[in-house]
């Protein structure tokens, strides 16, 4: 099946993953200065795409940094204003940026793969429908936040040679705009 297949349109909704979908992911590190926020060739391009065919497009990004004390809220809020403004400046939106600084070691709902991020988008936008929904990410835990909400899922290998239960898999975001646009 073709991801143009299903068609989006303004009654869709996109989440995204952050680190690895849109911003190049530091090894063994956390992005937490605006010097280290690299976007990923493409990005914003394909984010002004998304923009005129989604109706909403939100963030989903786990950032277990804070709660090891690497790095602050406020630092993360910086970090998001700074790429928000990219954005918008390129012609392209982001509705709202949700992360969840929780460790991994945590058990919880909120961090991805729990599903916490997506409901508390719902209950902010009470239109989004899940199964009208695509995420795309970069690891296994996005996917399976997108199947546990009823999403579409979409795998980004960044090169690697990976399988996954995603629905649909791609290099990066350039290509899913390719993908869409043909």
């Amino acid at each position: 099946m073709n991801i143009k297949d299903l068609n989006p349109d303004k009654t869709w909704t996109l989440f995204l993953d952050r680190d690895g979908v849109i911003n190049h992911q530091i090894a063994n590190d956390y992005v937490k200065k605006i010097e280290e926020f690299k976007l990923i060739d493409g990005v914003l391009d394909a984010l002004k795409y998304f923009s005129g065919v989604f109706g909403r497009i939100v963030i989903v990004t786990n950032q277990q940094g804070i709660n090891r004390g690497i790095m602050t809220e406020e630092q993360l809020h910086m970090l998001h204003d700074y790429f928000l403004d990219l954005v918008k400046t390129a012609g392209g939106r982001i509705d709202k940026i949700y992360f969840a600084p929780q460790l991994a070691t945590e058990s919880g709902y909120y961090r991805k793969p729990g599903v916490g991020m997506g409901l508390h988008a719902k209950k902010d936008f009470p239109e989004i429908e899940f199964e009208k929904s695509v995420i795309i990410g970069d690891s296994e835990t996005d996917i399976e936040f997108g199947i546990k909400l009823g999403m579409k899922t979409v795998m980004l290998t960044k090169g690697r040679n990976i399988s996954s239960k995603a629905d649909y898999i791609f290099e990066n975001l350039s290509q899913v705009l390719k993908a869409l646009q043909t």
